[in-house]
């Protein structure tokens, strides 16, 4: 049968040649007298010494190490809270777009308040307001704004640590229009495009007003079976429409602003985007059931809204006080909706940030309660419950865990040899790289590359089969390209006499990638991996 053609987005093109680096690679210069036909023909063997190569000599230079990983195909970011990616300028431009005012003292924005006057109407801010457009005429005020809403320039004081600036920022720059949603998916997507990424799962919170509302007037049942029949007579499921509503909205924008399906379409129009419903779990336990509720529905609803997860710090009293009793919740609904996936944030939590006690079971509680399939963070778990039976539990099980090694340097105080990440990589728990909020850090996702490489002595391998974890645990549907979890060494039998990522797979392996989101993808990160190697 004749082969088929796929074609996949291509977002990224990446440089070839011998021009790409400055740094004397000795060692790579054999490629340089080779073709650019002969270097693509090369075996992946070779290719992979060749970036390992390069790989090295970069680590001499940091800004040659950021250059080298920034082109590297990167797979996707699966952790990413969509208010967090949006950077400090961007909120500034919206608030004064939508006519806000900001708290000098609080430096945070605030609505306008509308004030009679010769018997009209007009917005004023107030005493210690000024307008959001101010910020735009005076630097002073920009900066103090830009560093409030992130993490630029924050010191430690007396009484305010970083996890408290931190979590601080998402009230202040909070109160912009909703129609700014589609901007900064696009603002997030064009920044994915540009790093050589090609999937985002970005956490984000529909309107849940009228959900919360109903819950407060049931109240809480300890029956969770009877607390759900009683949330769904009252029209929980009426919120699903106001979700799909914004999201529709929030897309159209984003394709608009980056000109997809057009002859000049944007290399961001190629990334991916799926969502995650975020639970905020700080609130009455009655509120927290019924949103997770709204989440799994809505999940089972539209399909672009692939997950679920809890937010909200985790060291926060509710939190820590109701967290098994949500670890039970999650369970309880997956049994009821097992097609829908959860990621959940476990053990993002630290000694001193709260007692010893509290570091019990956090992961533990994720992974045997409520059956998460990955774990966001992780961080506490040398500190549970016989932690090298947790961890050779999470590998055997295939629980992924999302490193974000600057976040959690930023809120909890740990990185280099005191976080996990060499724990986890001794035990074989799989792991991929994640920004998590990186608009309030100020990162970006090479930026997390670049620190894992310069933390823990990463190889080029190290770094590929972070990426492949990456798309083999997205929760998007349909199986994977590889035979075996974790094992990124055989196809699946429909593509095995293909050279994964090839241009014009056989008519078996595009049947089989024609039916699996998560293996075209797969395929298309083998496509941009071979690029990326054969240009070097």
């Amino acid at each position: 049968m004749k082969n088929s053609k796929i074609n996949f987005p291509r977002t990224l093109a990446l440089r070839g040649g011998c021009g790409v680096f400055v740094l004397p690679l000795l060692f790579a210069l054999p490629a340089c007298g080779q073709s650019k036909a002969a270097r693509s023909a090369a075996t992946p063997a070779s290719l992979e010494q060749r970036a390992e190569a390069n790989l090295k000599a970069a680590r001499e230079n940091p800004l040659q190490l950021r250059h080298f990983l920034r082109n590297m195909p990167k797979g996707g970011d699966l952790h990413n809270h969509l208010s967090g990616a949006v950077y400090a300028e961007s909120w500034i431009r919206a608030g004064a777009e939508d006519h806000l005012c900001v708290d000098v003292v609080k430096l945070a924005f605030t609505k306008a308040q509308a004030l009679p006057s010769g018997g009209a109407e007009q917005n004023a801010c107030g005493e210690g307001k000024v307008p959001a457009e101010a910020a735009l005429k005076h630097q002073e005020l920009y900066d103090a704004l830009v560093d409030a809403f992130s993490m630029r320039g924050f010191v430690p004081s007396p009484g305010v640590t970083g996890h408290d600036h931190f979590f601080d920022t998402f009230a202040k720059f909070g109160g912009t229009d909703h129609r700014h949603v589609g901007e900064w998916i696009d603002e997030v997507a064009t920044r994915a495009a540009a790093q050589n990424e090609q999937y985002l799962e970005l956490m984000h919170t529909p309107d849940f007003s009228h959900t919360a509302a109903i819950a407060k007037e049931i109240g809480w049942r300890e029956d969770f079976g009877s607390l759900r029949e009683a949330l769904l007579a009252r029209g929980l499921r009426d919120d699903l429409a106001v979700a799909k509503t914004a999201v529709d909205q929030a897309e159209e924008l984003r394709a608009k602003r980056e000109h997809c399906g057009q002859a000049d379409a944007a290399a961001a129009c190629g990334v991916q985007i799926r969502y995650l419903c975020q639970v905020l779990r700080g609130f009455p336990k009655e509120q927290v059931f019924a949103q997770t509720l709204l989440c799994f529905e809505t999940a089972a609803a539209d399909a672009r809204f692939v997950g679920v997860n809890l937010v909200m710090p985790e060291d926060g009293y509710t939190a820590m006080n109701d967290y098994a009793l949500h670890m039970r919740m999650v369970g309880f609904l997956r049994r009821l909706y097992p097609k829908i996936h959860v990621s959940l944030h476990a053990g993002e939590i630290a000694p001193g940030l709260v007692p010893y006690e509290g570091l019990c079971c956090h992961v533990r509680l994720a992974v045997e309660e409520a059956h998460a399939e990955r774990i966001g963070h992780g961080v506490d778990v040398m500190y549970e419950d016989h932690p090298h039976a947790l961890l050779k539990e999470m590998a055997a099980k295939h629980v992924m865990v999302e490193i974000s090694q600057t976040s959690n340097d930023l809120i909890l105080g740990v990185g280099g040899k005191e976080h996990p990440f060499l724990m986890y990589k001794m035990f074989g728990v799989p792991m991929a790289l994640a920004t998590d909020d990186e608009g309030v850090s100020r990162i970006d996702l090479t930026h997390e590359y670049v620190r894992a490489v310069e933390s823990y002595d990463l190889h080029y391998a190290d770094l590929k089969r972070m990426v492949r974890t990456s798309v083999e645990h997205s929760f998007l549907p349909g199986e994977s390209l590889w035979s075996a979890a974790d094992t990124f060494t055989r196809v699946v039998a429909a593509c095995s006499h293909d050279t994964p990522g090839a241009e014009r797979p056989s008519a078996a392996c595009t049947a089989f990638l024609k039916g699996s989101e998560r293996a075209q993808q797969q395929w298309e990160l083998e496509r941009r991996f071979h690029a990326f190697e054969a240009g070097l």
